[in-house]
């Protein structure tokens, strides 16, 4: 079966009714949108709006608000189909960060505005501070969509959160990219006053933007990571050298056979920290929660997985995958931006050393099997 559509839990149960009608919704609308010719044209400075609209028409940037705040009321893992196809179809939209920004603004008991809204953590990359006034003061460095967004959500250690304008003449926005060519804008504030103000409260997260931030990356980068073993793999199959297809050769094999156990563990790593951010979702405020460990796990296997991934499928394409009329670089590039974005693989593991360290030889394994360091 095309991994495309192919759907599996964090367990042995069935998706929910809600997960499957996403997860059908979410495929047959990027499968049909999301050409080469989309993405060339949107590397050559041309927005996809016209699948934008598609995506509100689905109500896909409101899913995980509840529906008495006009939402889905869908919770982590009925949504993640969509982060995935993101990943595997290689959307070029604001649609993961409108989705967190609009779940956490509704969970602050704000009003979410039209989309697309982006996202900023106060404290990481850059020096943004909110302060008691409510005014925003700082840079604030790779922060994404900003040209394309109005408004940006910007959440605080203090569990506080706030909904600013981006169309102000207190607000300055450097023009920037990924390597996806994606936007990733500086944006400087100057006193700037916020739209509205809210304070979080869920269960054992301090940076939320941060955290569920890097969570929705590790899902897209395993959309993208299956995207290319399926390239990887027909293109093996297809490709003949010395009379045979190269996939029959024991070099070739061996790699996409790294290759595949990389993205098993990624996928494994991401369904489990999705698992532990439904269970965020009910938990009661300042409650113990897993959720911290599973996704610097997840986001730690998904960059790793993507930096292996990149090399082999490009070792298995050869020279014509590196051209840039190959549809390849769509997804490479992805891999490189994604896997720094929220925090890199480096990053969260050494947040996750620390806190091993921290424990002690007498608490580690204590704290490594309850997954709470």
């Amino acid at each position: 079966m095309n991994q495309a559509l192919n759907y599996q839990g964090v367990d042995s149960s069935a998706p929910s009714e809600l997960q499957s009608m996403i997860a059908n919704s979410v495929e047959r609308l990027f499968a049909e949108q999301i050409t080469p010719d989309v993405l060339a044209r949107f590397d050559a400075g041309n927005a996809a709006t016209h699948v934008w609209q598609q995506v509100i028409d689905n109500g896909l940037p409101s899913a995980l608000v509840a529906e008495n705040a006009g939402g889905s009321g869908a919770n982590w893992l009925e949504v993640s189909p969509v982060l995935r196809a993101i990943g595997y179809w290689k959307a070029p939209l604001a649609l993961s960060e409108t989705m967190l920004a609009a779940w956490l603004l509704a969970s602050a008991n704000l009003e979410v505005p039209d989309g697309p809204i982006t996202l900023i953590q106060a404290g990481r990359q850059g020096d943004l501070k909110l302060d008691e006034e409510g005014r925003l003061t700082g840079r604030a460095i790779n922060v994404p969509w900003a040209r394309s967004c109005r408004w940006a959500v910007v959440a605080d250690n203090e569990n506080r959160l706030a909904l600013v304008s981006l169309r102000q003449d207190r607000v300055r926005l450097e023009a920037g990219s990924n390597f996806a060519g994606e936007e990733r804008n500086t944006v400087h504030f100057a006193a700037t006053s916020v739209h509205a103000i809210g304070h979080l409260q869920l269960a054992d997260v301090a940076e939320p933007v941060w955290l569920f931030g890097a969570l929705i990356r590790a899902c897209m980068l395993v959309g993208t990571l299956e995207s290319c073993l399926d390239q990887a793999v027909q293109y093996a199959n297809e490709r003949v050298q010395f009379g045979k297809a190269i996939g029959k050769f024991q070099a070739i094999q061996q790699q996409l056979a790294q290759m595949a156990g990389a993205i098993g563990a990624a996928r494994t790593a991401t369904q489990v920290a999705l698992h532990s951010a439904c269970q965020s979702m009910s938990a009661a405020p300042g409650s113990e929660s897993p959720l911290n460990f599973d996704v610097a796990v997840a986001k730690i296997c998904a960059g790793e997985a993507a930096t292996l991934a990149a090399s082999v499928v490009h070792q298995v394409h050869g020279a014509i995958g590196f051209t840039h009329e190959h549809t390849l670089h769509f997804a490479t590039r992805r891999l490189w931006s994604w896997r720094d974005e929220f925090g890199s693989d480096a990053q969260w593991a050494e947040e996750l050393g620390q806190a091993a360290i921290a424990a002690g030889s007498t608490g580690f394994w204590t704290c490594l099997t309850a997954r709470k360091f």
